[in-house]
């Protein structure tokens, strides 16, 4: 048998891992200069209650694009050329960065611009993730997928440390510069993923009626228990207890740490995420997965209310890298699990229903951080979230048995094989395959 690759020795999971990170680098970046600034505009004819409102509402606005997409954009990843699709919506990404900088600079910015591109971001995240999410299985051999997973959980991490702190600083001397920033970097992830050549994949699903191909996918994850439990879990856990929307208001009013502080507060999480995602990726976890994950939910929401009580900013980031350590260990083992559970014809849109519920959390969560902020004020929010988080574990620990009896990443012999040993190229790429060779 022969030993499979490490993925940092494949060309094309090298591109696509490049592609990640500079992407990521200029999204975690976007994220918290975006609400910033929202946050200043808003206070200037604003109470400080419905400032924190608009930040809900970008929340809110990201996540409809991709609630009322997500039946499409799964079967588009399964049907499409997955770099097609990764390729055209970084270059949307890259256009929304553009018009923030162009606006910024003119002085023009305001919040319908800030409202206007949140939608448009939110539509081409919906598309890239099951395009991107798919595409990473179809670059590297099954006995290294979780591997890769970390690997790319790694890029991801750093993305979440340096971008908020290198974009958060170029936005200390000029918010242009920062958006400008942003821009170079999609640029540079477009190009990464251009250098990404044709890959073997799974035949695409056959002539059967679009709406039941998208139906099919459904009916997937809802019979899958395991798949289903674990893509519920972290749309409810991250729902409760993220604290992304409320960063702003925790360094301008609680903390009292300004710009600086406020990048220090978003990049800590992946601190304690990419220490975990490299630990993995060079040892991967093998027993006790289900168990190991469902405790690390229940970390992650009492570090969130550790955070939420504290007024010390040494305290604040701990909380906050022990937060971001528990979901990276959660985040490795739940990837891991779904996409070793799931044919690759139908990861399209397997990772669609997974996308919607991790934006439900992330996006549609910062929406309720923000609003019940309004209500409870910002410490009372995250305590609720936090406690909310462990709460959720606690009762899927009993609905979902499969999760808490999972010991391997190895599905059980009931289950067809999800990832062929030897998938097949789709036919327009075997001649470019051959001509690769």
């Amino acid at each position: 048998m022969t030993h499979a690759p490490h993925p940092f020795r494949i060309a094309n999971f090298r591109a696509y891992w490049a592609a990640r990170l500079s992407m990521t680098l200029a999204q975690n970046g976007m994220i918290i200069i975006i609400g910033w600034q929202t946050y200043a505009i808003a206070k200037r004819t604003m109470t400080p209650s419905q400032a924190a409102a608009q930040l809900g509402l970008i929340g809110l606005l990201q996540f409809l694009p991709l609630f009322l997409s997500t039946p499409i954009t799964g079967w588009v990843a399964d049907r499409f050329d997955r770099r097609w699709i990764a390729r055209l919506t970084i270059s949307l990404q890259l256009a929304c960065a553009l018009v923030l900088a162009v606006t910024t600079y003119q002085g023009t910015i305001g919040l319908p611009v800030i409202f206007s591109v949140a939608v448009a971001l939110g539509l081409a995240r919906a598309f890239a993730g099951p395009a991107l999410g798919a595409l990473a299985p179809n670059l590297v051999p099954r006995e290294v997928l979780p591997t890769a997973i970390a690997l790319s959980s790694t890029s991801w991490q750093v993305g979440a440390i340096v971008g908020p702190a290198l974009i958060g600083y170029a936005y200390g001397h000029s918010p242009g510069l920062a958006y400008s920033l942003a821009s170079g970097l999609f640029a540079l992830a477009a190009v990464a993923m251009f250098l990404i050549g044709p890959v073997a994949r799974s035949i695409t699903p056959g002539k059967a009626h679009p709406l039941r191909q998208i139906v099919e996918g459904l009916v997937y994850v809802g019979r899958n228990k395991l798949v289903l439990g674990a893509i519920t879990l972290d749309l409810f856990a991250v729902f409760l207890a993220g604290t992304t929307a409320l960063l702003p208001i925790y360094a301008a009013d609680i903390l009292k740490v300004g710009e600086g502080g406020l990048s220090a507060l978003a990049g800590a999480p992946g601190v304690g995420a990419m220490l975990t995602a490299t630990f993995f990726s060079i040892r991967p976890l093998k027993t006790n997965v289900g168990p190991k994950m469902l405790g690390a939910v229940v970390v992650y929401g009492l570090a969130t209310m550790m955070f939420g009580i504290s007024t010390w900013l040494p305290l604040s980031l701990a909380a906050l890298a022990l937060a971001g350590a528990a979901d990276m260990f959660s985040v490795y083992i739940r990837q891991s699990l779904i996409q070793l559970y799931t044919p690759d014809t139908m990861r399209g849109r397997v990772g669609a229903a997974s996308q919607l519920t991790i934006s439900a959390s992330n996006e549609l969560g910062e929406a309720e951080s923000g609003f019940l902020a309004a209500a409870l004020g910002p410490v009372g929010a995250v305590l609720v979230g936090g406690g909310g988080a462990v709460l959720v574990t606690l009762i899927w620990t009993f609905l979902f048995p499969s999760l808490r009896n999972a010991r391997t990443f190895d599905p059980p012999p009931t289950l067809i094989d999800p990832i062929p040993d030897q998938p097949k190229l789709n036919p327009i790429d075997i001649k470019e395959t051959e001509q690769a060779r």
